[in-house]
């Protein structure tokens, strides 16, 4: 995209591909379990990490002398069923839903990953996303991977020299990898899961009563009944065998955790340096209230990404709270490609007010975010055409001005709103009475974490890890071929 797109109240999110709401990269799952039903502890690992990617799927597994990899693409539930679980049988595995920022979105780049070679297998799967992918790559032999992501450049390196250990490969290699990247993998008997020094996406190890879990996210072990033991660090190797678990920590920790996952990626449910994001939000939606106060009637929610910060709004202000819209929670990702008619009935597909609880009233509606702004655009017309008579928007997020290289898709400024309008520009693009954002200084203080343990990139521009702007890019190694 060259332009910020003018919304005309069409399909937005998911059902028009020229909306699309910030995208995190993966989740990704392992466990290692010698009794269990690993592929189907797996299965429901990625089920509760399905928001974090929604192009495909994948899990690999191994019963100690082969591993077996099954991926498609599509939502869990529609790459797997329990036929094709039940082939997957083993001690161990590892999983993957898949959002594309290094890649295009085929199956040959869906996850995890397998290289074999003549001391074994080595499947992985990552979250995040490499900057320094072209120069990793050129030390793997001309035609020797047939995918296009940074995921497939850092197995082929992994596997490259079997002479090694896997743990001592990784903590020989993973030093040279420079960006955000939470890795699962594991060859026949082993699993392993490592975080880059930064620690930009989340990693968290859990255990059961009969092994060990590493996850994306808390919310995908208390799924499968593991317990939280404690957050992987950054910088961080480690290794699960029947020995249990063995750490070793290949580089110097310089935590930079991404803040917008706080806002928006991750689960309300999950944990993040001990203290729920479900409360984390509502806080949010307390200082929003502070730094941006209006006289309204009621406080809605764009449903569900604004409600937590809605919460916290009204609570502050005092003004009810109260459901304005309605969601469809049956419409996600499809690969049906709405007729013009349809496209016509515009945002009512996923949201539809109800008139007579916003009639005549004065509405405040809180959302975590705009990116684009077509979504938000869609909501102000709907609620006015319902009978609104003000509509204030209030955003539990600063906004988005810059590109995020470290696995959120959004890759230009040219795509972001905020990146080419002014506050004002963006409320009269939208059609609001007011708009407010919550300040940088503001989200980092609902935190809890000290400002410079995060990354605030997209918000300030201020990379933690510098940028060579001429290997990054989501076709950055498609151009190569």
């Amino acid at each position: 995209m060259k332009h910020v797109l003018k919304g005309d109240g069409h399909l937005s999110h998911d059902l028009d591909p020229h909306d699309r709401p910030p995208k995190d990269a993966c989740g990704v799952f392992g466990v290692w379990a010698p009794g269990e039903e690993v592929s189907k502890l797996t299965y429901y690992g990625l089920y509760a990490l399905q928001h974090r990617g929604q192009e495909s799927a994948g899990i690999a597994v191994s019963e100690g002398s082969r591993i077996l990899v099954y991926k498609d693409m599509g939502l869990v539930s529609q790459v797997f069923d329990e036929s094709v679980l039940g082939t997957l049988r083993g001690h161990l595995a590892i999983g993957h839903c898949r959002y594309s920022t290094t890649g295009s979105s085929v199956w040959e780049n869906a996850q995890p990953t397998l290289s074999s070679t003549e001391g074994g297998g080595l499947a992985l799967a990552h979250n995040g996303n490499l900057i320094n992918t072209p120069v990793l790559a050129r030390r793997l032999a001309p035609g020797s991977t047939r995918a296009t992501t940074d995921t497939e450049v850092l197995t082929s390196l992994l596997a490259q020299d079997r002479t090694q250990s896997i743990d001592d490969a990784a903590a020989e290699l993973l030093p040279q990898v420079r960006g955000a990247y939470s890795l699962v993998f594991m060859d026949e008997r082993t699993l392993y899961a490592a975080r880059d020094p930064q620690g930009v996406r989340p990693l968290v190890l859990g255990r059961l009563e009969r092994g060990w879990v590493v996850a994306s996210e808390t919310a995908a072990l208390d799924i499968v009944g593991a317990t939280f033991v404690r957050e992987i660090e950054p910088g961080e190797l480690i290794t699960i065998d029947e020995r249990g678990v063995r750490s070793r920590k290949f580089a110097l920790a310089e935590p930079k955790g991404c803040l917008f996952e706080y806002v928006y990626l991750a689960r309300p449910d999950t944990t993040i340096a001990g203290r729920g994001v479900q409360t984390t939000r509502v806080e949010i939606g307390r200082m929003l209230a502070r730094e941006h106060p209006v006289e309204a009637d009621l406080v809605i929610p764009t449903p569900e990404s604004g409600t937590p910060a809605a919460v916290g709004y009204a609570e502050e202000s005092g003004i009810p709270y109260g459901q304005g819209l309605v969601k469809n929670s049956y419409v996600g990702r499809t690969f049906i490609q709405p007729s013009q008619t349809i496209r016509q009935l515009g945002i009512r597909l996923k949201l539809n007010p109800l008139k007579e609880v916003v009639a005549g009233k004065r509405l405040v509606v809180v959302d975590d975010s705009i990116v684009r702004g077509n979504t938000q655009r869609a909501i102000v017309k709907m609620l006015r055409e319902a009978g609104a008579r003000e509509v204030h928007v209030r955003i539990s997020s600063p906004p988005v001005s810059w590109p995020c290289f470290y696995g959120i898709d959004f890759a230009t400024r040219a795509e972001l709103i905020a990146g080419s309008l002014s506050v004002e520009e963006i409320r009269a693009s939208l059609g609001a009475d007011s708009l407010g954002y919550i300040s940088l200084e503001g989200l980092t203080e609902a935190t809890t974490i000290p400002a410079d343990r995060l990354c605030r990139a997209c918000f300030d521009g201020d990379y933690p890890i510098p940028i060579d702007q001429d290997n990054v890019g989501k076709y950055v190694l498609e151009a190569k071929h």
